[in-house]
């Protein structure tokens, strides 16, 4: 019987095969629907999956193919730093209970106006082949993954992007941790079902 992480380490190797692909990289076979992609996995195995996307990163670029990653929560952590002041955040915490607090970090990170335009202008600049998304545990739940994949739809469509998850998809719902309910997303691909689709072509 296969560990949970040697099953980690095959589903990487599931992920590089098609992430290399021609009809991933072109974005075939999608039927007009968005180029999103999400790739589940064990929470219970955050630091093997943390190594593994370096270790895809660096096999993607070693193949010629050009990645961008992004962590939500770096993200989070610069643009609270830029607009109001980690320290001034920490202060507003002691403050304010749980829920405002919550507010407080949504307001100021500010998913329309600052956090998607930050994604969309490091695209922009960087010009990568694929947008690989990560730290979604680690934002939740001031950010909820649903809602960047919603916001990213209209600002992100050059390419693919790649939502690395840390729970369950089965294609309609997103359940964070395997146990949280993030919300119903019908418009990504499972990134292992697509590899079904590229193995019957």
């Amino acid at each position: 019987m296969r560990s949970g992480h040697d099953k980690l380490i095959e589903n990487f190797k599931t992920i590089f095969e098609v992430t290399a692909s021609k009809e991933f990289l072109n974005m075939e076979g999608l039927n007009g629907e968005v180029p999103f992609w999400i790739a589940p996995y064990d929470i219970q195995l955050q630091d093997q999956a943390d190594t593994e996307i370096n270790h895809l990163t660096k096999k993607l670029n070693n193949n010629g193919v050009t990645v961008l990653v992004l962590d939500l929560f770096e993200i989070s952590v610069r643009l609270l730093e830029d607009n109001i002041g980690l320290d001034k955040m920490f202060m507003v915490e002691k403050k304010k209970t749980k829920d405002k607090f919550k507010k407080a970090l949504q307001s100021t990170l500010n998913l329309h106006e600052r956090f998607i335009p930050f994604i969309s202008n490091t695209v922009k600049k960087e010009e990568p082949q694929i947008l690989i998304l990560t730290g979604v545990g680690s934002v939740y739940p001031f950010i909820r993954s649903h809602n960047v994949l919603n916001n990213l739809q209209s600002a992100i469509t050059a390419i693919p992007t790649l939502m690395f998850f840390p729970g369950e998809y089965n294609g309609k719902a997103l359940n964070l941790f395997g146990d949280l309910k993030d919300d119903n997303y019908y418009r990504a691909f499972n990134i292992f079902e697509y590899k079904i689709n590229i193995t019957k072509r």
